[in-house]
């Protein structure tokens, strides 16, 4: 099929890519020029593992561009993949996909189905229709459909090509009969149902995995106060079918474009509505907070990060992507600045996105060896392979007072009680190995 994809993001790039993959002819269209140029030469605007090598496998499929009413023109399916940020008050910004919208009654000149991949408010694709219909140039039938899309930073390929499932929502049995025809290729129980309903599957389930998320972070904040073992009980969880051994990772919270921005859109949502998710409030809440966790582990070790060297290991939200949206650091680090600290950081794919953010009062270092030269307190933010798998015995030769303070559990307790260190996890027990109490 002859298919246009509008936005090359995480959804919109990596919809478009997967969907060439399976023979289609695909347009992807973005208002930057030199994003698109940089496409047309096969690569990748942005980080995500996999994603360049579909890109140059597939260009004979694939094309870019900023003109849009061509891309749009004669397409048989629309996808939209533009952003939709949150706005202060916690609701979604839809500027984006109405102006996509207003672009494509402008431009369509055959029978075509709008697709909307992009994560949305209930009742949006509704809104879309009304819109899309009042402004049509042309002659022409338009349907619209919702098409959530599943997908993680970091396995988005993977997620899309292999998904869990593809959820369709449709007022009619047109557009959804095309849909399946768009996705023949993919292995994928389908679901096909209203638009309304597709809706809300993206919002509960993103709230759903939040909540978990949120929920076992608690139990690990009350496993440190009574003695008990996060990972042991989250092991033992694990092996009811009912629950699952999934997204139960203690840490310190959830970050990224979807969780933080999905559970504040959809408990808007609601209290727009006279209604509150408390359960969704809830865990909005406890990430807040769960964001705090190691600058207050800090405080039993220095009374303050004034003057001390302070050593930072990952600062985007997950390991595998160069997303800074939402990570604990953007929370942590300004609070260690004003606090005087000298910091050094490390991250393997995401410091000249965190330059931009903060360009001084940080040493940006190459490797977590010097990162830790000389360091007072060392705190892992994100779980990237090259700190679990760093050799435990540096900590002590590399740092002057080697305390670790580790978000994410990177390390075994029990290689840690070879260490000389003393090494401050989620929900399990604080290892002390240092003779000298530092406390």
């Amino acid at each position: 099929m002859k298919i246009a994809e509008a936005g090359t993001g995480y959804v919109g790039l990596v919809t478009g890519v997967c969907l060439a993959e399976n023979g289609h002819s695909v347009t992807c269209v973005d208002i930057d020029d030199r994003k698109v140029a940089l496409m047309k030469a096969g690569v990748s605007p942005i980080y995500e593992p996999g994603l360049e090598e579909l890109m140059i496998n597939n260009m004979e499929r694939l094309d870019f561009t900023t003109d849009y009413k061509e891309a749009y023109r004669y397409a048989d399916v629309i996808f939209i993949g533009v952003g939709t940020p949150e706005k202060p008050d916690g609701s979604a910004n839809l500027s984006y996909i109405y102006g996509v919208a207003e672009q494509i009654a402008a431009s369509i000149e055959k029978d075509c189905v709008v697709v909307v991949k992009s994560t949305v408010p209930i009742g949006t694709n509704d809104k879309i229709e009304g819109l899309i219909k009042s402004n049509l140039k042309n002659n022409v039938n338009v349907y619209v459909a919702s098409n959530p899309e599943f997908l993680a930073q970091g396995t988005a390929v993977r997620d899309t090509l292999h998904t869990s499932r593809i959820v369709i929502g449709v007022e009619d049995t047109i557009p959804g009969n095309i849909l399946k025809e768009v996705y023949k290729n993919f292995n994928a129980p389908i679901v096909v149902t209203n638009r309304k309903s597709a809706e809300m599957i993206k919002y509960a389930s993103n709230d759903f995995l939040a909540l978990k998320i949120s929920f076992i972070n608690e139990i690990a904040n009350l496993c440190e106060i009574i003695g008990a073992n996060i990972e042991d009980v989250a092991h033992g969880m694990g092996y009811d079918n009912r629950i699952g051994n999934k997204f139960l990772n203690a840490g310190i919270g959830y970050g990224g474009s979807c969780f933080p921005k999905d559970t504040k859109a959809l408990h808007w949502l609601a209290n727009f509505h006279d209604y509150e998710l408390r359960t969704v409030k809830a865990a909005i809440d406890v990430n807040e907070n769960q964001k705090l966790k190691l600058i207050k582990k800090s405080r039993k070790y220095f009374d303050s990060l004034k003057g001390l060297n302070v050593a930072v290991l990952g600062l985007t939200f997950k390991p595998g992507t160069d997303d800074l949206r939402e990570a604990p650091t953007l929370v942590n680090i300004p609070l260690m600045l004003e606090d005087g600290a000298n910091i050094k950081a490390w991250d393997p794919v995401g410091v000249d996105n965190f330059k931009k953010l903060h360009s001084e009062g940080i040493m940006y270092c190459y490797s977590i060896e010097e990162t830790l030269k000389d360091a007072d307190i060392c705190f892992i933010f994100t779980e990237w392979d090259q700190v679990k798998h760093f050799d435990l015995k540096n900590y002590s030769k590399l740092m002057k007072n080697p305390i670790v303070i580790d978000g994410r559990n990177c390390y075994d307790l029990e290689s840690v009680k070879d260490a000389a260190m003393v090494y401050d996890s989620i929900g399990r027990e604080t290892i002390h190995n240092l003779e000298v109490s530092l406390i």
